[in-house]
């Protein structure tokens, strides 16, 4: 097997390594182990957020206070990554050559997320940032390093993100609490 098929099949299971380690996560410990997990998958990881509902958190509290708990740990460490990400993204924007470099790739990386993200942006601002983030399955990380290009408040950004994390695993509760009632 070439080194780089090597290389890349030992990335992808690092991700499953992390991911595991949510489903897995006990007790307040856990709730780490998720912060740390949303935190990551804001900037680096093209991982579900969704992953963190699956923890058999112990905290002693009834069924939906542990599930709060958890949307609100999940928000605000995706909050943090996102503004982590946020920084990043401001910091390449003012970089010629990384955009010059995408720029020439063969999927024009940065032509589509800038044609998108000013779409949204344009019309729902800082909303349509959150409203994004709540749709369950799509990669956080394209639309919140595309949302960097344009955008320039640390706090807005962190809001809108946090927002639209804990909205997401919401609707991702109620798809479960309703396909459960169907049965």
């Amino acid at each position: 097997m070439p080194a780089v098929t090597l290389a890349v099949l030992e990335w992808f299971l690092q991700f499953e390594v992390v991911e595991g380690a949510v489903r897995t996560a006990t007790g307040p410990a856990g709730l780490g182990i998720i912060a740390v997990y949303s935190f990551l998958i804001a900037f680096v990881l093209p991982l579900p957020s969704e992953v963190v509902l699956a923890a058999p958190l112990d905290l002693g509290l009834p069924y939906w206070g542990t599930l709060g708990v958890i949307v609100l740990v999940s928000g605000l460490g995706k909050a943090a990554g996102s503004v982590f990400a946020f920084h990043i993204g401001q910091e390449v924007k003012d970089s010629g050559p990384v955009i010059r470099f995408l720029r020439r790739s063969r999927f024009d990386v940065v032509e589509w997320s800038e044609s998108k993200t000013v779409e949204i942006a344009q019309k729902w601002g800082y909303i349509g940032l959150a409203l994004a983030l709540c749709v369950p399955g799509f990669p956080d990380t394209i639309s919140i390093y595309a949302f960097t290009v344009l955008e320039e408040d640390y706090y807005k950004f962190a809001l809108a993100t946090f927002a639209g994390s804990v909205g997401r695993l919401l609707v991702t509760i109620s798809f479960g609490v309703a396909a459960f009632a169907i049965i």
